[in-house]
């Protein structure tokens, strides 16, 4: 059984690596934990193993001690742009500016590839927004987003 710290008893620097195919409960954990994803919505094990082959990323902060999973920054590839979904962080780890290094490395990855970044964002969360919008994403106002998630009821 892992021991888990909180961010005041961490005695190294979290780091980022990527993600390993023995990570997904903890990272489902976190996205769970989050509000962020679950497999019940398409986020299993086997959708990110496929978009990894496709050329995306998922970016795991760790906390060397532990090995806890911390945060996720997953990265998609369309063949077209770069969409950035999951990224967050365990509630007792945020503002501590670990979103900082892991946004970091998920845009350089984006820059590597030279293909365009696109994020979406709910409006009521201002600390994302305040966090990515220092790191130059632009808000496309002009668009509101769409989805289906269950194709059982559809109506055509």
């Amino acid at each position: 059984m892992k021991v888990l710290l909180n961010a005041n008893e961490m005695k190294q620097k979290p780091v980022i690596r990527e993600y390993r195919p023995q990570d997904y409960s903890e990272v489902e954990r976190l996205w769970v934990e989050t509000g962020m994803g679950s497999s019940v919505r398409g986020d299993d094990q086997e959708t990110i193993e496929r978009t990894l082959k496709m050329g995306g990323k998922l970016f795991i902060l760790e906390e060397p001690t532990t090995a806890e999973v911390l945060g996720t920054s997953w990265l998609t590839f369309d063949g077209r742009r770069i969409y950035l979904h999951h990224f967050g962080i365990l509630p007792s780890y945020q503002g501590k500016g670990f979103s900082k290094y892991l946004l970091k490395s998920s845009l350089d990855f984006a820059r590597s590839t030279g293909k365009q970044i696109k994020i979406e964002v709910h409006q009521s969360n201002t600390r994302a927004i305040n966090l990515y919008s220092k790191a130059g994403f632009n808000y496309l106002g002009d668009y509101d987003v769409y989805i289906i998630r269950d194709y059982k009821n559809l109506n055509y």
